[in-house]
């Protein structure tokens, strides 16, 4: 499975980016699709993810600014974020699961860089 996430830049506090993550190769077996976040000097984090039947989670700290959509006919994962903040700022990478292997298998798409300034 390959992931290639776009849309990254720079926008002043309470604006808006939009992510997308394209999948390709043996996607079949991917349950989940979703986003992580790693700002310098800190761990990476989870930000929101989507199963193939379309539920959402979302971190409490993006809950109700972010929004994360699936097109699977496009293999496609993206996040809206809105009500930008200087704490968003960080790397964002994509991410697939498949949940039928033991242990699950995490697949990882290049970062996307996200600035947000004050």
């Amino acid at each position: 499975v390959q992931l290639q996430a776009s849309g990254g830049g720079l926008v002043q506090a309470g604006g808006s980016l939009r992510l997308s993550c394209a999948a390709s190769g043996s996607i079949g077996n991917i349950n989940s699709m979703g986003w992580y976040r790693q700002a310098p000097g800190k761990e990476r984090e989870w930000v929101a993810t989507i199963t193939s039947g379309g539920s959402t989670n979302y971190a409490d700290s993006v809950k109700g600014r972010f929004t994360i959509s699936r097109d699977n006919a496009k293999d496609t994962v993206s996040l809206q974020m809105n009500s930008l903040k200087p704490e968003d700022t960080a790397v964002y990478y994509c991410n697939a699961v498949n949940t039928g292997t033991i242990p699950m298998t995490h697949y990882w798409g290049q970062g996307t860089q996200v600035t947000v300034s004050s």
